[in-house]
């Protein structure tokens, strides 16, 4: 759990009852803002529902008496800016990963595989393998040297004022790579520029990674999210945080309270009072009600919460669709593919079930309203690159820990009976894992204090009820480009009411442990009228 007291209800009713600044949602976003406008001397309160902050940035010991501390919910980093890291002064670090991904599969009746990583020769060596000749290793070359491109141009605008469609096009300064990721859907790409079906599946699951989509949808939901997964840090790399993503929201809330923040945390707002100048947000906690006054009020949850909390009509959500699952390890599993370390296979991306036809039946299948009959996911080990998530008799014993994010599950699935098609989920999910391995993973899995095998599971329903996720959507709502549309603000984070703005994941630019949202907010806030920079 974060380092930073938490407070209680006297605390604020006996305290400060007006603030430059309340806001509302004490999830990493949330604190990023905390951080930055208590450092520029505003009287700051964050009010948060749950007894600890973090929101789905946190780590926890989910298994009874097992000294494992998992990152529950988000587990990678990628857009988080180095800016907000050095701004903000926080003691936090990320270790890359030698390996970026490996894909299992069966070729002419024999298991195969292609690892991408630990070096060029390598990577295509593992191409040329799979394919037969260095054709797909130089299409992917050239579709990840343009995405590269893109990164470098796209990333440092995510904390400037939001460019126009036409600036960011010409700072983009590729036609070419223009039209594949803004204006045509990324399935025509993927297509026109590889051949082999499982490298297209590899390519295509960066966009569908928390979108129900399919690769050809017109409105290119698809497209969005495969830009967020490319362009983080100039690179496109996602890094494992050190100590667990709990570590980043621990660093933010001592950043923010050694500034002068005030956390409360068990204190739910429950309702937004604004004329758009000055504003007054009501609370509740286990003792009652109680009301802080502010001039302005930063939202750190959803655009359908932010309407309920100031009475606003409550758009529909859009749902999300995955499946997340956390396993503990007593040894990594054995392959069927003797070729390739199994401490090599997980340390990346491990695919399963992304053939490109794979990704397409299973998205079928769930818009039909059933589960697909070979669910795809995909599965990493934090403790390969960092064992200090791990209790050092674990470590010493070689336990490990698996992350897996299933795709193509979407909320509609798990309404009639959310428990039972849970269970359904994972145990299809896990026998698609079992089809790539020389051993099964229920063999592997450790058992918690009580006996129990260490492996929870997470659906749509789950994170809507534990994190009120909108539909379990992880972004909020559906992604938007990261430019200025109609009504959208200088910041990408204002809403109707001037002084009420957005700051969580629903936010243009939005998504993911980015910290950017909350920058944003927070610049807005400091360049407001009464507030000059």
């Amino acid at each position: 759990m974060p380092r930073a007291t938490p407070v209680h209800e006297g605390a604020v009713r006996e305290g400060r009852r007006s603030y430059d600044v309340v806001i509302v949602g004490g999830g990493h976003n949330g604190l990023v803002a905390a951080a930055y406008l208590a450092r520029a001397g505003r009287s700051v309160l964050v009010l948060e529902r749950l007894g600890n902050t973090g929101g789905a940035a946190v780590s926890t010991r989910p298994f009874a008496g097992v000294d494992a501390r998992l990152s529950r919910y988000s587990y990678l980093v990628s857009l988080l800016p180095r800016k907000i890291v050095r701004d903000l002064n926080l003691d936090f670090r990320v270790r890359g990963r030698t390996i970026s991904s490996y894909t299992p599969v069966e070729r002419d009746g024999r298991p195969t595989g292609l690892l991408v990583g630990g070096g060029d020769r390598r990577t295509r060596e593992a191409f040329a393998r799979l394919t037969g000749s260095d054709r797909e290793y130089e299409a992917w070359q050239r579709f990840y040297g343009m995405t590269g491109h893109v990164a470098q141009r796209v990333f440092p605008t995510l904390t400037e004022p939001l460019p126009t469609r036409a600036e960011l096009r010409v700072r983009v300064d590729d036609e070419d790579a223009w039209r594949t990721l803004f204006e045509e859907p990324i399935g025509v790409a993927i297509e026109e520029r590889f051949t082999d079906d499982l490298v297209r599946g590899v390519v295509l699951t960066d966009a569908l990674i928390g979108t129900f989509a399919d690769a050809h949808d017109p409105a290119l939901p698809q497209n969005r999210c495969f830009l967020y997964h490319v362009i983080g840090g100039g690179t496109g790399a996602w890094d494992v945080p050190v100590g667990g993503m709990g570590a980043l929201t621990d660093a933010l809330a001592t950043a923010a309270t050694g500034a002068g923040a005030l956390l409360a945390t068990g204190h739910e707002a429950v309702r937004i009072d604004t004329d758009g100048r000055a504003a007054e947000i009501t609370y509740r906690t286990r003792d009652g009600q109680g009301v802080v006054a502010a001039r302005h009020v930063l939202v750190n949850a959803s655009p359908r919460e932010l309407a309920a909390l100031t009475g606003d009509e409550q758009s529909a959500p859009a749902e999300g669709a995955q499946l997340k699952v956390n396993m503990l390890l007593t040894r990594l599993p054995k392959l069927r593919d003797g070729s390739v370390d199994p401490r090599e296979a997980f340390a990346g991306t491990f695919h399963i079930a992304e053939g490109y036809k794979q990704l397409a039946a299973a998205h079928a299948r769930a818009a039909a309203g059933a589960l697909p009959e070979a669910p795809p996911s995909e599965i990493y080990c934090h403790s390969l690159t960092d064992p200090t998530i791990l209790g050092p008799d674990l470590a010493d014993r070689g336990y490990q820990t698996l992350t897996l994010f299933g795709l193509h599950t979407p909320a509609r699935l798990f309404a009639h009976d959310n428990d039972a098609v849970r269970e359904e989920l994972l145990k299809s999910t896990l026998a698609q894992l079992d089809a790539y391995l020389a051993e099964p993973i229920a063999d592997c899995l450790a058992t918690d204090a009580d006996g129990r095998p260490c492996v929870e599971a997470r659906t749509p329903l789950d994170l809507e009820r534990d994190l009120r996720l909108p539909g379990g959507n992880i972004f909020h709502r559906e992604l938007a480009w990261p430019y200025a549309q109609e009504g959208t603000g200088r910041w990408g984070v204002e809403t109707r009411h001037p002084n009420v703005l957005l700051c969580g994941a629903g936010a243009v630019r939005g998504g993911g442990v980015s910290g950017v949202p909350g920058h944003n907010a927070a610049m807005a806030v400091l360049e407001a009228p009464e507030f000059p920079s």
